[in-house]
């Protein structure tokens, strides 16, 4: 039997579970990790968007560990699906726990393109009691709403995502989020309720 050589690999083997999938990138170092995750375009990252709705229900401590303090950021390094030549691809989603609720995550994306389009800001929320979009992953990162308090010192200042071109990138958008490991998520972008049909994975800085 041949090894299984990527991530790649697990995510167009249709026999491969995502049970073996977290095992594979739980096996790996943080760098190794991203090197994966960062080696997969749309068709790949469809499949295993696909495959995580078999994985256990991912949660906000996925993103910002409990041992995390608040208004300290947590680092997801990410690849995304979108036309662009391979490194603008990259990017990050950087996620905090707020002072006032542990019950949601504010965050922000830092990109290539944040000078122009703008930081995206977004509320990361669980969709439990909403079935439609717990069919689409247990956590949403709502670009409808944006921080309403103090964010970690450094990060851009909180503006509206109407606000500029990034009207045209985050305005009206959602992202639900699925996990694929400890450390990997896999976001599927909507437009207000429309499949946008783009992915992105999220590596947690380690």
């Amino acid at each position: 039997m041949n090894s299984v050589l990527s991530l790649r690999d697990l995510a167009f083997d249709d026999a491969a579970s995502v049970d073996a999938i977290a095992a594979f990138l739980d096996g790996l170092t943080h760098e190794a990790r991203i090197a994966e995750t960062r080696a997969l375009g749309r068709d790949a990252q469809r499949r295993l968007y696909r495959k995580a709705a078999a994985s256990k229900p991912v949660t906000l401590i996925d993103f910002v560990p409990p041992t995390v303090a608040n208004r300290v950021e947590v680092i997801h390094h990410g690849r995304n699906t979108l036309p662009l030549p391979g490194g603008l691809r990259h990017f990050q989603k950087r996620f905090s726990r707020p002072d006032s609720s542990d019950s949601r995550l504010f965050g922000y994306n830092e990109s290539p393109f944040i000078s122009t389009v703008g930081p995206g800001f977004f509320v990361a929320v669980p969709t439990a009691g909403r079935p439609e979009w717990e069919a689409r992953g247990a956590i949403v990162v709502d670009y409808f709403q944006i921080p309403d308090g103090p964010v970690p010192a450094g990060w851009p200042p909180v503006i509206p995502n109407t606000q500029g071109l990034q009207k045209f990138v985050y305005h009206r958008t959602r992202d639900f989020m699925r996990r694929l490991s400890t450390h990997v998520t896999i976001g599927a972008a909507f437009k207000v309720e429309k499949s946008l049909d783009h992915y992105f994975i999220l590596c947690r800085q380690a």
